[in-house]
């Protein structure tokens, strides 16, 4: 039993309403919470529909690993916030992002991607795209002409993050958009730090988004989980395949948990912007502080790029801290409420050192060309009251 409502009506629906409404199918029973099928396969009325089933010449569902009624509700629900045609997920953010950037190349491609990534993100391209075959090339994400001679030199690919991590950087989105579709590249964008809800990359011309829904979607530190979001017909011919034989399947179960997380997602993000923006605020003339970076502070490098891609700050802040790393440890030493960790989107606030954490697998080199050096704190905001956080921290950077 479904809920009721046509897929014209929900295109209709305001984002709120989305994210509570979205994706629903109710079973016979009629159950408010969305049911959790917890089955590793399904039985067929005949082998004539098993056959049927298998040739994708009837709907219905095959075997969890491609696909389960939870994850097709989550599904559904991620377009819907999104705005995009279709949606897979995946066991956790990388099984997304390795997913949507590996499966349309071959050897002979060539990727162009920014220099501040993910530290996974970036092993996979400097270390594994080539031994597949792939050149591949990092570029200034915020130099527009480097962007344009790389692209122009022929690409297949081009990944960007924005706000990117560690140290919030900003990539002109539509710009590099543009380059992508003069020299036939697809563009992915990982979306993470600033969630489907402060910014759109498919309205600004990305191909395809990812998300680790670990982050902000659950947010509440519980469960592993990845997205890539784009046009349906991209995504049956090229990510599909790549999904049912190389097997990162989400468990209907995690699937189940970022459902219900999706319901309170705005809500959370709206607060935990409201608590960054005051706290990167509060900290920046801090006596120890040698620079703050959050994407809506008009002293943001980006600043420009952040404001017009994004319709708010978001809920990461990065703070380099005079005195290198042995200042960062002492502040991160000295933080009561909040945690360190290397998680980030939670509503619990979490601090950790990307240097020795997040982006260790890079070289001194490779961590210099993003800007990253080991005085960086990165720190996700949560939903403790502004007032302790702005304690918190100014406690921890006295005692620095």
């Amino acid at each position: 039993m479904a809920d009721g409502q046509g897929s014209d009506s929900k295109k209709g629906w305001k984002p709120a309403t989305r994210a509570v409404r979205g994706g629903l199918m109710r079973s016979p029973h009629g159950e408010i919470s969305e049911a959790l099928y917890l089955t590793s396969g399904y039985s067929y009325d005949s082998a004539e529909q098993a056959m049927r089933r298998m040739a994708g010449e009837e709907d219905g569902f095959v075997y969890s690993r491609y696909g389960s009624p939870t994850c097709e509700m989550l599904q559904q629900r991620l377009a819907l916030i999104e705005g995009a045609e279709t949606c897979r997920v995946a066991a956790s953010g990388m099984g997304a992002i390795s997913s949507a950037i590996l499966a349309p190349l071959k050897a002979g491609d060539r990727v162009v991607a920014a220099t501040a990534l993910f530290g996974s993100c970036r092993w996979i391209i400097a270390n594994q795209m080539p031994k597949f075959g792939i050149e591949t090339v990092f570029v200034d994400g915020s130099d527009l002409e480097a962007w344009e001679r790389e692209i122009a030199k022929g690409c297949q690919l081009v990944l960007i993050e924005s706000p990117a991590n560690p140290l919030l950087d900003g990539v002109d989105i539509e710009a590099v958009s543009k380059l992508c579709k003069k020299a036939g590249a697809v563009l992915v964008v990982d979306n993470v730090f600033a969630t489907p809800i402060l910014q759109k990359p498919l309205e600004l011309g990305a191909d395809l988004v990812v998300y680790s829904t670990t982050k902000h979607m659950d947010g509440q530190g519980r469960v592993m989980g990845g997205a890539i979001l784009g046009k349906s017909a991209y995504i049956e011919e090229m990510i599909d395949p790549w999904l049912r034989h190389m097997g990162p399947a989400a468990s209907p179960f995690n699937a189940w948990v970022v459902l219900k997380g999706l319901e309170t997602l705005k809500l959370r993000v709206d607060q935990q912007t409201q608590n960054a923006a005051r706290l990167a605020d509060v900290i920046a003339d801090h006596p120890a502080i040698a620079a703050v970076r959050y994407p809506h502070r008009e002293d943001h490098p980006h600043y420009e790029v952040h404001k017009r891609q994004m319709s708010a700050g978001g809920t990461m802040i990065a703070l380099s801290l005079k005195g290198g790393q042995d200042a960062a440890f002492k502040f991160l030493n000295a933080l009561e409420l909040v945690d360190i960790c290397n998680n980030l989107g939670d509503t619990k606030s979490l601090a950790c050192h990307p240097s020795s954490t997040t982006h260790r697998a890079l070289s001194d080199e490779e961590q210099a060309s993003m800007g990253l050096d080991r005085s960086w704190i990165r720190m996700s905001v949560g939903l403790e009251d502004s007032d302790d956080l702005v304690m918190d921290l100014t406690n921890a950077l006295n005692r620095v």
